[in-house]
């Protein structure tokens, strides 16, 4: 009886030896794992993914326009005596801001092409450069004798359109707006084409 009380008592003994090397290798893993959990949360270890949006270029960049650089080009002989307008760039953010989306919704609603009859066609053209900062935005050309046509290129594309029909309607304050920009520090760069009939002297102005 005795030696199996004693044979009792051993196992026992072993079993809680068993057992506190069991909850020693549990502390150490959950150190191990706590240790793990401090540098996967470290933001130095792991940078966060930082997304941004491409900037807009064109039509889609209106409300980023801050400047534009425009200059006058006449592609008839100048009267003796006078000097080629140089570009200059206006900074008024509004007045750009008008201008590139009077253009865009001009090119956006092309009129169809037709044989039309443009009186006075001194071949006067603005030809400008929108700018967001020093990021070039877009570049228009708008002929603005004879007939009124505008042309708007960004990102290697090419809209354009006679002002006329559906355009002039989208676009009804174009020559207005850049007179405003241009108009406005040098008188009489810009002349009024309301007087010309851009559906030709058969048709209805």
């Amino acid at each position: 009886m005795e030696r199996m009380a004693r044979r009792v008592r051993r196992t026992v003994m072993m079993d809680q030896r068993t057992v506190h090397g069991l909850l020693g290798a549990g502390l150490l893993v959950a150190a191990l794992a706590g240790c793990g959990s401090v540098v996967a949360s470290d933001p130095a270890a792991a940078p966060a993914a930082t997304t941004t949006a491409p900037p807009a270029v064109g039509c889609a960049s209106v409300n980023q326009a801050t400047a534009v650089s425009i200059r006058q080009a006449i592609h008839l002989m100048a009267p003796v005596g006078t000097n080629p307008v140089g570009a200059t760039t206006y900074r008024q953010v509004a007045q750009v801001r008008a201008l590139f989306g009077q253009l865009c919704a001009a090119v956006t609603h092309p009129a169809p092409t037709t044989l039309m009859h443009c009186p006075a066609d001194f071949g006067t053209e603005y030809v400008g450069t929108f700018y967001d900062g020093s990021r070039v935005l877009a570049t228009f050309i708008f002929a603005s004798s004879g007939c009124e046509r505008v042309s708007v290129t960004a990102a290697g594309k090419t809209q354009a359109t006679m002002v006329y029909g559906r355009a002039a309607t989208a676009a009804p304050h174009l020559s207005a707006d850049l007179d405003v920009i241009i108009g406005g520090q040098k008188p009489g760069l810009m002349q009024p084409q309301g007087t010309v009939n851009p559906g030709g002297p058969n048709m209805p102005a």
